[in-house]
């Protein structure tokens, strides 16, 4: 036989009865730190049944991480929700868990706090301006170093 199993039917009969009569429970392998990011970074209500059993026994097994959860998901509401209020509330409850990751975050928030705070409850976004300044400095940066003004100009004139 070219391909395949030369053993005979009761060689693999005996092998998986083993398995399946041995005192060791088959466990799934841990999902992969991005999988938990992602679970834990979209809303509750996309994930499958599946999904939010899995990441609720991550979170059983990791208080720091159901901390962390618990912070992320509470960002998210204040972030679409507009509730730029609730800002100095949810920083005080960062710097109350031993999450060195988050203080960094709290940290650059408090150095402009109001901008932040302005940013989380006013219905005004300066989208549009960051993307126009964005759609021209980037040929620029395409082009750094390998040509001069005038063909920068004329990129910028013609696109």
């Amino acid at each position: 036989m070219p391909l395949g199993y030369n053993g005979s039917y009761q060689r693999v009969r005996a092998y998986f009865r083993t398995k399946r009569l041995s005192a060791d429970p088959v466990t799934a392998p841990p999902p992969s730190p991005r999988t938990v990011a992602g679970w834990t970074l979209r809303h509750p209500d996309s994930l499958s049944e599946v999904e939010q059993l899995r990441l609720k026994a991550v979170l059983a097994h990791c208080p720091d991480l159901e901390a962390l959860a618990g912070h992320v998901r509470s960002f998210a509401q204040i972030l679409t929700g507009r509730q730029g209020q609730r800002l100095p509330e949810w920083l005080d409850a960062v710097r109350q868990d031993d999450l060195p990751g988050l203080h960094t975050l709290a940290a650059g928030i408090d150095r402009d706090r109001d901008a932040v705070a302005a940013g989380l409850t006013l219905p005004w976004s300066s989208g549009v301006v960051e993307g126009h300044v964005n759609r021209i400095k980037m040929p620029k940066r395409q082009m750094f170093g390998r040509a001069g003004f005038n063909l920068l100009r004329k990129r910028v004139l013609l696109a």
